[in-house]
C-alpha cells in the first residue's frame, strides 16, 4: 500500500470512527421529537441519517413524518430543541470503539501529527473529545460549522494540510463513511476506512478507499510499515 509512503499526519473522523455516538443521538433526537408531539424513532433509523451534519440530520428526522414545507416551518424550533437536548447529554451514552486510544497513542509515538475533522458542530465536538480523553491527541480540531463547507467537500482536509504545512499526499484521512472518502479523494489525500461505523446504510467495501482497517491501532501499524 505504497500510497501511505511519506505520510506525516492523519485526519481522523469522530462519529462512527472514534466513538459510537448513536445512543447520544437517539436520546437527543427523541427528546426533540417529544417536544414536537412526534413518536420516538429507533437507533437503527438514526444510524442511516448521521454523518452529513446537524442540519441534514434534523431535516431527515422530521421528513419521516412531515412534508418539506412543514419541515422548513418547524426547522428552527426543532434544531434549537435538538441542540439543547444534545448538549445536556453529550457523551453520556456514547462509547469509544476498541483500540482508539491505543491507536492514537501509537500514531503520536511514530511522530504523526493528528487532526480531528468531523461534521458534528464544534460546540458538541470540543466537550465530547475532552470527556472521552481524546482532546490531548489533536493539534487541530474542526467541526462541521468551523469552516464554510463540511465533508464531503475537501475544504476541511485542505485546511488541515495547510495548517500542518504538508502536501495532501502526506496526510492520510481515516473515517467510516463515503463522506470521508469523497473528501479525501477530492483533497488528494490517501484514505483508510473502518468497517464498523455509520456509512449511510452502505457496505464500506463499496466505498473508494485505499484500504479497510479493523481499528485505529491497525491503521497506525499499516502507516508505520509503509514508512
Amino acid at each position: 500500500m505504497s500510497v501511505l509512503a511519506g505520510v506525516r499526519a492523519a485526519i481522523i473522523d469522530l462519529d462512527g470512527t472514534m466513538l459510537d455516538t448513536i445512543p447520544d443521538f437517539h436520546v437527543a433526537i427523541n427528546g426533540m421529537r417529544a417536544e414536537l408531539d412526534l413518536q420516538p424513532i429507533s437507533q437503527d433509523q438514526i444510524a442511516l441519517m448521521v454523518g452529513k451534519g446537524s442540519e441534514n440530520l434534523i431535516r431527515s428526522v422530521l421528513g419521516l413524518d412531515w412534508d418539506a414545507a412543514r419541515v422548513e416551518a418547524h426547522f428552527d424550533a426543532a434544531m434549537d430543541a435538538y441542540q439543547r437536548h444534545y448538549l445536556s447529554i453529550n457523551g453520556d451514552h456514547s462509547a469509544l470503539y476498541p483500540d482508539v486510544i491505543e491507536g492514537l497513542a501509537a500514531m503520536k509515538a511514530q511522530g504523526l501529527r493528528l487532526a480531528c475533522v468531523t461534521n458534528k458542530p464544534i460546540s458538541f465536538t470540543t466537550p465530547l473529545l475532552k470527556l472521552k480523553g481524546l482532546d490531548g491527541f489533536f493539534d487541530v480540531v474542526y467541526g462541521g460549522d468551523s469552516l464554510p463547507r463540511k465533508k464531503p467537500d475537501p475544504l476541511p482536509l485542505q485546511t488541515v494540510c495547510a495548517d500542518f504545512g504538508l502536501a495532501p499526499a502526506q496526510v492520510v484521512a481515516i473515517g467510516d463513511s463515503s463522506n470521508d472518502a469523497q473528501a479525501a479523494r477530492a483533497a488528494g489525500c490517501p484514505v483508510l476506512t473502518v468497517p464498523y461505523g455509520y456509512n449511510h446504510g452502505e457496505a464500506i467495501h463499496k466505498t473508494d478507499s485505499d484500504g479497510i482497517v479493523a481499528t485505529l491501532l491497525e491503521a497506525s501499524s499499516l502507516i508505520r510499515s509503509q514508512n
